[in-house]
């Protein structure tokens, strides 16, 4: 059974930074591209971020090229997202995809 499990949701304040990671289990993860979403109340569900299936090839959302980074750790079955100078267009659900699956998604909220 494959499962993508997001965490490292928070309240932060504008200014902050969080890292979110992605664990997967059930799939051989290394041969998969992942991708990072993220839906803001009331709007649709918008790629973030992607990284090729060994690392490198990353693309980003011009939102927010030069304050997040995606990176993987494929010994770990894990996916990171590094958001810096958060602001509060930055408050969302992100989730993780991959090959077809989604995570539950864990809540990005930024504010003073």
């Amino acid at each position: 059974q494959v499962q993508l499990a997001e965490s490292g949701g928070g309240l932060v304040q504008p200014g902050g930074s969080l890292r979110l990671s992605c664990a997967a289990s059930g799939l051989t993860f290394s041969r998969y591209a992942v991708n990072w979403y993220r839906q803001a109340p009331g709007k649709e569900r918008d790629l973030v971020a992607s990284i090729a299936p060994a690392g490198g090839h990353e693309n980003y959302a011009d939102s927010v090229k030069g304050r997040f980074t995606i990176s993987r750790d494929n010994a770990k079955n894990t996916v990171y997202l590094q958001m810096n100078s958060l602001n509060t267009e930055d408050t969302a659900v992100y989730y993780c995809y991959s090959f077809g699956y989604w995570g539950q998604g864990t809540q990005v909220t930024v504010s003073s």
